[in-house]
C-alpha cells in the first residue's frame, strides 16, 4: 500500500503556481481566485483493524489539517513549509484506535492568500497519510476516501496583511459533525488524486502543539450579551456552546485590549479586526472555529433568547517546560523575566510566529532573538534548529535566503540574513551538535558566495540592493542613522549593514573551524576597513556612514557586540553614549544587541540598569501587558502589534546557562 497525495476533485488537474520570486524582481503573486479561497475540505475513511499493540501515522496537509480519530480530536499541522521540504507529522495514536471498526477525519485547509503564514495561493492542494500498525501498513490516502467540502465555514473580513479571514461558522450546516463515526456521509462524493503533486516529504523535526482549555477570569453582563477577559492575552480559539433559536445569530469580538469606555477593542491597532459570527442551529450548538487568533478579551452579543451556557479559551502553542535560571536582586526584573516567558510560551507555535495576529509569520530576525529566547528558557533547541533549516530551504528561492520563511509572500531583508551563521554558532554552544553545524554549511557558505557579490575592494559591502537594509523597526526608532535607507538602497558603504557583515564572517570562521575546514581570510580585513571607513578619533564612536559625522546609537551598539577595534577609551565613549540615550533611543529588535555587547563586555550591571528603565519593559506592564510589545508603548507605532515575542532579550541576555549572542 502506497499513499497518495489527495485533494479535493476540484483541485486534482491545477497546474501549480509559482509564488516564488525576488522581492524586488517586479512580481506581486495576486491571491487565488475567489473560488479558491477558504476552502474548508473534508474527508473520511472508515476502515477495520485488528487489535494494534502500536499504530503511528504519518501526516500532512496542504496547506493545514486538523485530524479526528473515531470522533475525537487527535492534532493538527503541519509546520509550514516549503512544496520540496514539506513537512510531515509522525504521531503515535494508538490511544485513540479500536479493535474492529474505526473512523478517520481530516478537516483540511486551503487559504489561497498570498502571506506570510503558509506557502499558499499557489492551488496546491492535498492530504497524504499512512498508518502503521505493529509494522504493517494498514491505511493509506488514496482514492477510496471520501470527500466534501465544509459548507458550514464562510469567510468575512480578511485581517492583517491578508493573514487570515474572519469565520462566519453555521450551526446549521449538514457536516457540523463530520467526524463524528455515526455521521451520514453516504451523500459525500470520492476524493481525487492530486496529479501534478510535486512534493518532497520531510519529518517534521519538533512536536505537536499543546492544545488545552482556559476558563475565564472574569465574566460579566453588558448591553446586548457578554464581557468576557481570561485574565492574559494568549494565542487560540474561544469556545462556545448555546442553545438559541434556529438561525439566531451570535457576534464575537475578540481584542488585546479595551477601549476608554471599558468596551472590546476588536478593531485592532495591529491592523486587525477581529469579529466573528456564529449561526445557531435551534439545538445544542457549539462553535467550532478553525483558524486561531491572539487575543485576551471577548464581547460576545446575542439575542435575550440565547443561552450560552460555556465560553473558555482554547489555547495552543509549543510544548513548553521552565527550565530557566535567573541570577538577580531586582524585583523589576523578575517581573519583566515572567512578562517575557508569557510571551515565549504563548508566541511559539509550529514555528516562530513574528506576531500571532498582523502576520503570523516567521522572520530570520525576530527568531534572532525569540529563538535564543525560547531556548535559554526551556533548554530545548528543536524548534531553534528547525527554523534555522527553515531559512536554509529559502536558498531556492535566493541563495541570500528570505526574511520569512515557509510563506509565498516574498520578503528579504538583508540585516536578517547576516544573523544566520551567529545563530548556528550559539545553538551549537548549547548542544554541541556538530551534525547541525555540518548541515547548515553548504547553505551558509551559499549566502557568503551571495554577499560577497556586493563586497568592494575594501571588503565592505556596498549597496546591497537586492535586500531591504533595515537597520532598526519601527523606522523612528533609528535615532537620526544618516543614511538614506530606500528600497533598494542606494549606492554607499554604511555602517550597520557592515557591522553585521563583520559579524556574519566571524561566526563563518567560526564555523569553518569547527567543520575543520579553511577560513574566510578576510574578517581582519574587513574590520580594519570598517574602522578605516566608520571611526571617530575625535569621538571615539562611530559614525553612521564615511560622509557623516553623525554617530547613531545603531552604529556603536554592533561594534561593541562583535568587538571591532574596541579598546577601553572607545568602550567607555560607547557606554557613555548608551547611558545618555537609554534603550528607548531604540527599538526593541535592537535592544537586544545592547543588552548583549554590554553583558559581553562585563557590563551587566548597566545592562540590567536599562533593562529596568521606567520606559522600557516597565512601560509594558504600565500600559498592561501580559506579553510584550512590538515597541516601547502602545502609541509608539501606528500599527504596534502588543504580542511580538522580538522583545524577549532579557530571557538571554539575564540567563544563567546560555551566551548572551
Amino acid at each position: 500500500m502506497k499513499p497518495q497525495f489527495i485533494c479535493h476533485p476540484d483541485f486534482c488537474n491545477l497546474v501549480p503556481v509559482n509564488v516564488f520570486h525576488k522581492e524586488h524582481s517586479g512580481e506581486r503573486m495576486p491571491n487565488s481566485p475567489e473560488g479558491f479561497q477558504n476552502r474548508h475540505i473534508l474527508f473520511r475513511k472508515k476502515f477495520t483493524l485488528k487489535r494494534a499493540k502500536k499504530a503511528t501515522l504519518k501526516i500532512t496537509a496542504d496547506d493545514y489539517y486538523k485530524l479526528y480519530i473515531n470522533g475525537q480530536f487527535v492534532t493538527q499541522g503541519p509546520a509550514s513549509s516549503y512544496p520540496d521540504s514539506n513537512y510531515y507529522n509522525e504521531i503515535d495514536v494508538t490511544p485513540y484506535l479500536a479493535e474492529g471498526d474505526n473512523t478517520f477525519a481530516v478537516h483540511c485547509y486551503y487559504q489561497g492568500l498570498i502571506n506570510r503564514v503558509w506557502v499558499s495561493g499557489d492551488l496546491r492542494q492535498m492530504l497524504w497519510l499512512s498508518l502503521d500498525a505493529d509494522g504493517e501498513t494498514v491505511l493509506v490516502s488514496d482514492e477510496s476516501w471520501l470527500c466534501q467540502n465544509h459548507t458550514g465555514f464562510s469567510a468575512l473580513e480578511k485581517v492583517g496583511y491578508d493573514t487570515a479571514f474572519c469565520e462566519c461558522y453555521d450551526s446549521r450546516d449538514k457536516n457540523v459533525n463530520f467526524f463524528a463515526t455515526d455521521f451520514d456521509d453516504s451523500d459525500w462524493g470520492k476524493s481525487a488524486v492530486y496529479k501534478n503533486a510535486d512534493y518532497t516529504l520531510v519529518k517534521q523535526p519538533t512536536k505537536q502543539l499543546e492544545i488545552y482549555d482556559v476558563k475565564p477570569k472574569e465574566v460579566k453582563k453588558i448591553h446586548g450579551g457578554l464581557f468576557v477577559d481570561f485574565g492574559f492575552e494568549a494565542v487560540g480559539y474561544i469556545k462556545l456552546r448555546a442553545k438559541g433559536g434556529r438561525g439566531d445569530t451570535v457576534t464575537i469580538r475578540l481584542g488585546e485590549e479595551l477601549n476608554n469606555d471599558g468596551s472590546v477593542r476588536y478593531d485592532m491597532r495591529c491592523n486587525c479586526t477581529y469579529e466573528d459570527k456564529w449561526i445557531l442551529s435551534g439545538g445544542n450548538d457549539e462553535l467550532s472555529q478553525f483558524d486561531y487568533k491572539a487575543f485576551r478579551y471577548a464581547e460576545i452579543l446575542f439575542p435575550e433568547a440565547v443561552n450560552l451556557n460555556e465560553i473558555l479559551l482554547t489555547v495552543r502553542h509549543y510544548p513548553f517546560e521552565d527550565n530557566s535560571s535567573y541570577t538577580t536582586q531586582s524585583p523589576d526584573l523578575l517581573k519583566i523575566l515572567e512578562l517575557c516567558k508569557h510571551t515565549v510560551k504563548y508566541g511559539t507555535q509550529e514555528c516562530f510566529s513574528d506576531c500571532p495576529s498582523r502576520e503570523k509569520g516567521q522572520y530570520l530576525g525576530d527568531a534572532s532573538v525569540s529563538a535564543r529566547a525560547q531556548v535559554a528558557v526551556t533548554g530545548d533547541t528543536a524548534m531553534m534548529k528547525k527554523a534555522i533549516m527553515d531559512f536554509c530551504h529559502s536558498s531556492f528561492i535566493c541563495p541570500g535566503l528570505m526574511a520569512v520563511s515557509g510563506a509565498s509572500l516574498m520578503q528579504e531583508i538583508a540585516d536578517y540574513s547576516l544573523q544566520l551563521p551567529a545563530q548556528v554558532c550559539w545553538v551549537y554552544s548549547v548542544d554541541n551538535d556538530l551534525d547541525f553545524v555540518k548541515k547548515t554549511e553548504p547553505y551558509l557558505t551559499g549566502m557568503y558566495k551571495h554577499f560577497s557579490q556586493y563586497m568592494n575592494e575594501d571588503f565592505l559591502l556596498d549597496g546591497v540592493k537586492d535586500k531591504w537594509n533595515l537597520v532598526d523597526w519601527p523606522d523612528n526608532f533609528r535615532d537620526g542613522y544618516d543614511f538614506p535607507l530606500t528600497k533598494p538602497i542606494g549606492d554607499g558603504v554604511h555602517n550597520v549593514i557592515n557591522a553585521f557583515w563583520c559579524g556574519f564572517l566571524q561566526s563563518m570562521d567560526e564555523i569553518y573551524s569547527l567543520l575543520n575546514k579553511p577560513i574566510t581570510g578576510i574578517t581582519k580585513k574587513a574590520e580594519e576597513s570598517y574602522l578605516d571607513y566608520f571611526y571617530n578619533s575625535e569621538t571615539n564612536l562611530f559614525c553612521d556612514s564615511r560622509e557623516t559625522s553623525h554617530s547613531a546609537i545603531h552604529s556603536n551598539i554592533l561594534p561593541l557586540l562583535f568587538n571591532i577595534g574596541i579598546d577601553e577609551k572607545t568602550k567607555q565613549a560607547i557606554i557613555d553614549l548608551l547611558k545618555e540615550k537609554r534603550l528607548n533611543s531604540m527599538g526593541v529588535y535592537m535592544a537586544y544587541f545592547a543588552l548583549a555587547a554590554l553583558v559581553k563586555q562585563g557590563e551587566r550591571e548597566l545592562a540590567e540598569e536599562l533593562a529596568t528603565d521606567e520606559s522600557c519593559w516597565l512601560n509594558m506592564l504600565k500600559e498592561g501587558a501580559t506579553t510584550t510589545f512590538e515597541a516601547w508603548g502602545k502609541e509608539q507605532k501606528k500599527n504596534t502589534s502588543l504580542f511580538h515575542p522580538w522583545a524577549t532579550a532579557p530571557l538571554i541576555v539575564f540567563s544563567d546557562k546560555v551566551k548572551p549572542y
